[in-house]
């Protein structure tokens, strides 16, 4: 990816006409785009790796796989977080990574890890790069140097069991990758986040992530079958069965631990054959509750879609703002999106259940091609947020996830304290939101802010970002729901897990990283 931005040169477009427009409307500014720095001129903090530390690293992975080059350096400096991006933009020397190191293989992880716990030198494992809560940002901690540790090279399909439907797959392959290598075979691991393009299969493991289409085929923890880590004190390899009453599941200890207690290098994945067909259906609501009452019914019902999610009221409507309909279709109230996949009968039945049930629930059929043009937009919006933070406007995300009962009263406080933080500091947000990952017992909530950038945007999305966190722990929902944690929601787990919870990661993390080089200031307070 670009070292400033999301994504790669050709997916970043201008802003359109009529979101200049709506940015002059809403926000007073002209939409017109700041000029972009050449990366040779952003000023890197010198690295600090000793001439013998680069030494003893390239013994172990070979010289061509240590670089102290400025490219690769600022190309680890971080994730893709709106704070991170902003920093991207300052003048003054960026945070980097002391030199990134490239291993190719399980045994040269565990080889890398022993030398810099030996050596006292920080490692902060290094996927696809697309962190949005500062989960790969080079904190140094304690130690006077860090190192990315960029999983690349861990890039094959080392075993597919067509039989059981799994695949083992190595830690550094991208998700387009994954499954291009699984299409060979007819297979599909169907984990699409918005993430996908750029992401890793160790990074989804990693951080718990959940793809577009976990209605139908789950989160990706619900996937993993079988992890080999490399650790400071040694390698693990867990999960022997589809399922084990030999105690606690070790595995979940890694899957979400963002590689502050081991490195994933390999996972095995439940896979399905690529679906024969898929069916799209768009439909509307008059407002938000009609339409999460309508998704709680289908869920529960067991005829969930596999893609189910639902705009509000002001998401819909800045959509509409941008194009005028939703293809070709007039709408108001709440926009809903399901795709059905599968075999024809399969896909069949399932999509005339879900529709009996959304039509009884208050739901307007749209047809197909609203559906379909979200599918084909679906990985895009990252790109939106680089064109407005460009233009003077800020934009982030966040997330939560909560009971249906809650949902509601969550929904109005984590809008109520963004509004009033980001108001109370002069500049009144839009606030939209979406559900975008649904359970029997629950659903996730799924915010995209938009606000007039002040002079020190960082701080003003900071005093946001501590407002909602607060709030979000207050209304009884979780600090977040599948961006993970990093350094940016970590003030928060104390209250997410409480105080012996947290003794119980540092007890683990003390076990398996006794020098604490391993990602040092995320997940663990």
């Amino acid at each position: 990816m670009v070292w400033d931005a999301w994504g790669v040169p050709a997916g970043h477009k201008p802003l359109s006409e009529q979101v200049r427009g709506l940015l002059a409307q809403v926000f007073g500014v002209s939409g017109d785009p700041v000029a972009r720095r050449d990366e040779a001129d952003v000023p890197l903090r010198a690295s600090v790796l000793t001439p013998a530390g680069r030494d003893g690293l390239a013994e172990v992975v070979g010289v061509d796989h240590v670089s102290v080059d400025h490219h690769d350096r600022l190309l680890h400096a971080g994730g893709k977080s709106t704070p991170d991006l902003l920093r991207r933009r300052a003048v003054e020397p960026q945070e980097a990574p002391d030199a990134v190191v490239f291993p190719g293989g399980h045994e040269q992880v565990l080889a890398v890890l022993a030398y810099c716990a030996d050596h006292a030198i920080a490692v902060v494992p290094f996927g696809g790069g697309t962190s949005v809560v500062g989960g790969v940002d080079p904190v140094r901690g304690r130690f006077e140097a860090v190192i990315a540790l960029d999983l690349r090279r861990l890039d094959t399909v080392s075993g597919i069991d067509p039989v059981s439907a799994t695949a083992t797959l190595g830690a550094g392959l991208t998700g387009p990758r994954a499954e291009a290598l699984l299409a060979d075979r007819g297979l599909s691991l169907g984990h699409f986040p918005q993430s996908f393009e750029f992401a890793s299969i160790g990074g989804f493991a990693a951080t718990r992530s959940s793809g577009q289409a976990s209605a139908g085929y789950g989160r990706f923890d619900d996937m993993v079958q079988h992890l080999k880590i490399a650790t400071p004190s040694g390698t693990l390899e867990l999960g022997r069965a589809p399922a084990s009453a030999a105690g606690p599941d070790l595995r979940e200890l890694f899957v979400g631990s963002e590689g502050t207690l081991g490195v994933i290098t390999e996972v095995t994945l439940r896979v399905h054959p690529v679906p024969e067909t898929t069916a799209y259906r768009a439909w509307s609501f008059p407002d938000f509750a009609t339409g999460a009452a309508a998704l709680r019914s289908v869920v529960q019902t067991g005829a969930a879609p596999t893609v189910l999610r639902l705009s509000d009221e002001v998401e819909t409507g800045v959509n509409l703002a941008r194009s005028g309909d939703v293809g070709g279709t007039p709408v108001s109230g709440c926009l809903a999106i399901t795709t059905f996949e599968g075999t024809e009968a399969h896909v069949a039945a399932r999509s005339a259940e879900a529709s009996v049930l959304l039509a009884a629930a208050g739901g307007t059929d749209l047809g197909a091609t609203p559906a379909e043009e979200w599918e084909h937009g679906r990985f895009a919006a990252p790109y939106m947020r680089d064109a407005l933070l460009d233009a003077g406007v800020l934009c982030e995300t966040l997330e939560t996830a909560t009971i249906w009962s809650n949902l509601d009263n969550l929904k109005a406080k984590v809008t109520a304290a963004l509004t009033d933080s980001l108001a109370g500091q002069g500049t009144p947000p839009l606030v939209m939101c979406h559900i975008s990952h649904t359970y029997p017992t629950g659903a996730s909530l799924y915010f995209t802010i938009i606000a007039k950038q002040l002079d020190d945007p960082i701080s003003q999305w900071g005093l946001a970002k501590h407002a909602v966190g607060d709030a979000i722990v207050a209304a009884g929902g979780t600090i977040t729901h599948h961006h993970a944690v990093g350094t940016d929601h970590r003030p928060w787990m104390s209250a997410e897990v409480g105080d012996l919870g947290v003794r119980v990661l540092r007890a683990v993390k003390q076990e398996l990283d006794p020098a604490g080089i391993l990602n040092p200031g995320k997940l663990v307070p």
